[in-house]
């Protein structure tokens, strides 16, 4: 253990308010894929830039070939949490960690036990019938030919995840920020924090100790007391 992971222990050990605020470099250790990395999905060859599929136009105007896409590269089923996930769950187990506010939509977290999960941009375990409401957990969606259709009214099922083109959850988003601004200690790890307005929320820490964990610096590295640059499974498989 070096000394910043050291450094890490301790200011963990000495609090009861933590929130932690993650993005895609959580996940990509469980082999989903991120989006801006040099293997990402920016990098990978499509008829059409992922920003563009996984947007509301696309998903209204061309809806066979987002789910094309959506299901063979953002639906990662057989993904299981890793030592990040299970620390953060055992944290909020012992009454450290408070929330839990998370750009992910992969549901890992709550698999591996954490229970105030803050899905910024919603999650892929939850579907609606566009026409009447009805829901439908990610293996019907995934495992439907073509197009998710609603097997009671035969309306267009969507995923509950935040698009482009379409705007997050007011309530989500007051309860990340009140969650933020009431905590001691803010660790946000595996995001380049590039993608607003999740970025901004960090704005409203108040609290002591402010770390970033990251395997690339930051555009807040300078505003931290502490700074990793590794991967977070690591770091969390150390403590």
């Amino acid at each position: 253990m070096n000394d910043k992971v050291r450094r890490l222990k301790e200011i963990i050990d000495n609090t009861d308010n933590l929130v932690f605020f993650g993005g895609a470099g959580v996940s990509t250790e469980s082999g989903i894929p991120d989006f801006r990395s040099t293997d990402g999905l920016y990098n990978m060859k499509y008829k059409y830039p992922p920003e563009t599929i996984v947007s509301h136009t696309f998903f209204v105007r061309r809806t066979e070939e987002f789910y094309e896409f959506y299901k063979d590269k953002m639906m990662a089923l057989d993904a299981k949490p890793n030592k990040a996930h299970y620390k953060l769950a055992q944290w909020e187990k012992e009454g450290k960690c408070r929330a839990v506010v998370t750009q992910n939509i992969d549901g890992l977290h709550q698999m591996a036990g954490s229970k105030n999960v803050l899905e910024l941009h919603g999650s892929i375990h939850r579907n609606y019938c566009t026409k009447c409401g009805k829901f439908f957990d990610a293996a019907y969606v995934k495992n439907s030919p073509g197009v998710p259709l609603c097997d009671d009214c035969g309306g267009l099922v969507k995923p509950d995840v935040v698009l482009y083109e379409e705007g997050l959850d007011n309530t989500i988003i007051s309860k990340s920020i009140r969650a933020i601004s009431e905590a001691d200690v803010l660790i946000i790890g595996g995001t380049s924090l590039a993608v607003y307005p999740a970025a901004g929320m960090i704005d409203y820490f108040r609290g002591k100790h402010l770390i970033l964990i990251n395997k690339s610096s930051t555009p807040r590295d300078s505003q931290a007391d502490l700074v990793i640059n590794d991967s977070i499974g690591e770091v969390f498989g150390q403590l």
